[in-house]
């Protein structure tokens, strides 16, 4: 069944990269309408922005979505995670501003509230994305797939240069609540030599120790350390399901990414829909249903994090 929020949910905070202070509101929206962003700053018939893979545009660092008047939002990627992990299906966003909020740099702030006051299961079907063959895409030495599976995997290789990230690979199924359990609260990050060189280049001016893993050699500078030894991987997994939150209904299948990012996992989103044999629309019946992430989702669930 589709699902929705069930009361209006505020978050304020400063977008990562804008450093602009925001306040958003996640409310309920109808069967089939989708997950869609509505720009309060901006002229009425501009401002709406579906969430959608083809209304994505590059941009460093985040995910940014653009309609056809060049309204635009960003950093959309840790909601869209939560709203995937929770199983949400239809939500109208308002945000007075270009970025959503970072608040921790993680998905959990969402995802708990979702579950903390509740989801209304909605009395319509849900269509989800069955892989039938496998489907690739690179962009330099990134790449990322989709294969056939009989729900929704995830597998993911990273390799950076500061020792107390090295190289990272994680794989996990992500039916009844994994979501919640293992990835929600992981952080962004980022090596402190690059912080100056984004902040000259008008990217994260709202970044800070508190919002982001911020790395130097082995060292962690965030204060509290890592939530997991292997966070950084489970962050680029948080990322890649955002992203694959775009596709406008869940995937049944396993995703695979090797260095990927928001570009290389868009551009395997567009792939996919430019190929119709390798995929087909499924109603979800109650056996695939309960291998759904969002599915048996409860508080206890959700980790300790400081």
């Amino acid at each position: 069944m589709q699902k929705t929020v069930s009361i209006p949910l505020q978050f304020s905070g400063r977008g990562l990269h804008s450093g602009e202070y925001v306040t958003m509101t996640v409310n309920s929206a109808p069967i089939n309408y989708g997950i869609k962003f509505n720009r309060t700053d901006c002229p009425d018939d501009t401002a709406t922005i579906e969430a959608a893979w083809d209304q994505v545009e590059l941009s460093p660092l985040c995910t940014k979505l653009v309609n056809y008047h060049g309204i635009s939002v960003k950093t959309v990627e840790h909601l869209l995670a939560a709203f995937a992990g929770c199983g949400v299906t239809n939500a109208h966003i308002t945000v007075d501003g270009p970025e959503l909020p970072i608040l921790d740099g993680s998905a959990r702030p969402f995802a708990f509230e979702f579950v903390r006051n509740g989801l209304v299961q909605q009395d319509a079907p849900l269509k989800a994305i069955r892989i039938l063959k496998e489907v690739a895409y690179q962009l330099g030495d990134a790449w990322a797939k989709l294969t056939p599976s009989d729900t929704l995997w995830m597998s993911f290789h990273i390799a950076f240069d500061e020792k107390v990230i090295g190289v990272q690979d994680k794989s996990l199924c992500l039916s009844n609540g994994s979501f919640v359990r293992e990835l929600c609260d992981s952080r962004t990050f980022c090596s402190n030599k690059d912080v100056e060189a984004m902040w000259a280049n008008g990217l994260a001016l709202g970044g800070t120790l508190e919002n982001a893993v911020v790395v130097d050699g082995n060292e962690v500078l965030s204060p509290g350390g890592l939530r997991h030894k292997d966070e950084a991987v489970r962050h680029k997994m948080l990322d890649a399901l955002g992203d694959l939150c775009l596709a406008g209904a869940p995937i049944v299948g396993h995703y695979v990414g090797h260095c990927a990012g928001h570009a290389t996992t868009n551009g395997l989103l567009r792939a996919l829909f430019a190929d119709p044999s390798a995929f087909d629309y499924v109603e979800v019946d109650a056996a695939m249903n309960a291998t759904l992430p969002g599915v048996n989702v409860s508080l206890d669930e959700f980790p300790l994090v400081a």
